[in-house]
């Protein structure tokens, strides 16, 4: 049986609140921070800037080719990285979890272009934000949430400035007609802040960000479901550990049911049991061996997991 898609219950998710930002108006025009940014004023515009994308688009359509195509126009020597056109369509959240797991592995410049827009033609703004270095362009609807709170916001802006859009806007487009070619502009140099004012607020997603303590243990929720059904909790490896950095030993418990210690590997158990490990992504998640754990433990929404 196919793994469900996280959208479904990632759908019960409250909209996105907003949250009060620095004030980054006397920040350099090119944001705090700017020597790690993408123009070095001693050595001029990096030869081949980095644009990564990370869409809902899919790849059947023409959409994403119209998003290359209007980048390479504008700017010829950025390298195009795609991170993935597969988040399920309109989830913002599992976007927003995406792309803070991919942030610190591109080099400082690189521009992030994120687009999951189920508010496209509203009056919803679109942003762009600098955080460690690195640049995202994207729909103010969410989606920087983990980066945010796992990172410092250098600058942020409100992308409005028209000359750095296409001529013809769609109602329906954003994503290639005004986000595609900011990114463009800003990897070929042209600094932030000529894109828009700054802003001090933007929109987050309610995320439970960190598992809750309880008596000897932690309280975790799923925050991000895998092709494979592994379900990643919010229950990080380093409240895992004792003070001294050591692995502690914990029974974790889904829903109530245990199912056994913390273990290392999926063939610690037998092919089709549930088990719990620390993920690549350094948080806990729950799986289960050859199988699907999102198929076992539904609705998803309401998955408790427990560690003690």
């Amino acid at each position: 049986m196919a793994t469900p898609p996280i959208a479904f219950y990632a759908a019960a998710v409250p909209a996105a609140t907003c949250v009060d930002l620095p004030d980054f108006r006397g920040e350099d025009a090119r944001g705090r921070g700017a020597s790690q940014g993408l123009v070095d004023t001693d050595r001029g515009i990096r030869s081949m800037p980095i644009i990564t994308l990370l869409t809902d688009y899919g790849l059947r359509d023409h959409y994403v080719g119209e998003l290359k195509g209007v980048i390479f126009t504008i700017a010829p020597k950025a390298q195009i990285v795609d991170i993935t056109h597969d988040i399920e369509p309109f989830n913002v959240r599992q976007a927003a979890f995406v792309l803070q797991r991919i942030w610190s592995r591109f080099p400082a410049g690189t521009v992030h272009l994120a687009v999951v827009d189920p508010g496209v033609g509203s009056d919803r703004r679109i942003i762009l934000g600098q955080y460690a270095g690195r640049f995202v362009v994207a729909p103010d609807n969410g989606l920087v949430t983990w980066v945010h709170r796992e990172y410092e916001a250098e600058a942020m802006f409100v992308v409005e400035d028209r000359r750095y859009f296409l001529p013809q806007i769609s109602s329906t487009f954003h994503g290639r007609d005004i986000m595609a070619p900011v990114a463009a502009h800003l990897a070929n140099g042209v600094p932030p802040r000529a894109f828009g004012r700054v802003t001090d607020r933007l929109e987050m997603l309610p995320i439970p960000h960190r598992a809750t303590a309880t008596e000897g243990g932690w309280l975790g929720s799923v925050i991000y479901v895998d092709r494979f059904g592994t379900m990643v909790t919010n229950i990080r490896e380093e409240q895992l550990r004792t003070p001294r950095g050591e692995q502690r030993s914990w029974d974790v418990l889904v829903n109530g049911t245990s199912i056994g210690p913390i273990r290392s590997a999926f063939c610690e158990v037998t092919t089709g049991s549930a088990l719990a490990l620390i993920g690549g992504s350094g948080f806990l998640e729950i799986a289960v061996n050859q199988g699907s754990a999102a198929q076992r433990f539904i609705p998803l929404e309401i998955v408790r997991v427990e560690v003690r």
